[in-house]
């Protein structure tokens, strides 16, 4: 399925929305800022093209559609305010600082330093709006990271030690994708969070973070029992949903995507599910056994 053309007076909404004059990106290059993330985008969201564009992070492809042409303020603007972002990423991927090296080496690319026929090829045009700004470029410095990771271990020599090589499961060594996909997971389930309406946070805090039981929880709610049980499925389905969706417009495959959910599962880290739903720990119902 071809991604249907944006019409020109939706394409001047959205400008405007975006605040794109403020880098001034010509309305032609926020169309096909537009048209590509359709491009990209699944069928279902290209036959409800309208309400698709309207759920895009705005402000950032146009600060990205500017980046990508050289814009000097804009490429300013994103300095300030995403390298942070960045370095914090990197911290937490590699402690020792390792990955502030990677996330340094991504300017050049995002910048563009290569040219095609005459045109910058800057990795910005790979950012559809469809995460926020600051979620890419965590999920394209953690894959250049796993990237880098893989390449390492390829050029490592192998043991002498014939034992080493009989016993794999003898101290076995983490796996190398776990930091980074363990960081994909939880910064993409942080955004399907956000994404939640305020009623399913708040039942999803009562239930997970506190402890409450599906009495307890249905209490405060105003629900039934069995109304709890179901929004729950439903919040929980559409979680998982859009944590699949992020991580694909990360660059994981199927299997890599299985595969990121199995090591969160190993290691949660630093995760705080009451910090993400917002959820007061003090709420005196704390027995689930009723």
């Amino acid at each position: 399925m071809h991604a249907p053309r944006v019409d020109a007076r939706t394409v001047e909404r959205l400008h405007r929305q975006a605040g794109a004059e403020r880098w001034d990106v010509p309305l032609p290059a926020f169309a096909a800022s537009l048209e590509a993330s359709l491009e990209h985008a699944s069928a279902e969201a290209q036959r409800q093209h309208e309400r698709y564009l309207a759920s895009l992070h705005l402000e950032d492809l146009a600060l990205a559609c500017a980046c990508a042409a050289g814009h000097e303020r804009a490429w300013e603007h994103f300095i300030r305010e995403h390298r942070p972002i960045l370095y914090r990423a990197a911290d937490s991927l590699a402690p020792g600082g390792a990955a502030r090296e990677i996330a340094d080496s991504l300017y050049g690319e995002l910048y563009g330093l290569t040219e095609r026929d005459g045109e910058r090829r800057s990795l910005f045009r790979y950012f559809h709006g469809r995460s926020s700004l600051g979620t890419w470029l965590r999920a394209v410095l953690a894959q250049r990271f796993v990237d880098g990771v893989r390449a390492h271990r390829r050029l490592d020599p192998l043991p002498e030690d014939d034992a080493a090589l009989a016993a794999p499961d003898a101290g076995r060594e983490p796996d190398p994708d776990q930091p980074a996909f363990v960081a994909l997971v939880q910064q993409a389930l942080a955004s399907a969070m956000a994404a939640l309406e305020p009623r399913d946070r708040l039942r999803l805090g009562f239930y997970y973070a506190q402890e409450l039981t599906l009495a307890q929880t249905g209490r405060l709610m105003g629900e039934h029992e069995a109304t709890v049980s179901r929004q729950l499925a439903r919040a929980r389905r559409l979680i998982r949903a859009h944590v699949e969706e992020e991580l694909s417009e990360a660059g994981l495959t199927p299997e890599q995507i299985d595969r990121s959910f199995e090591l969160a599962m190993e290691d949660v880290g630093e995760l705080d599910l009451s910090q993400m739903v917002g959820a007061d720990r003090k709420n005196p119902e704390r027995d689930r056994s009723t």
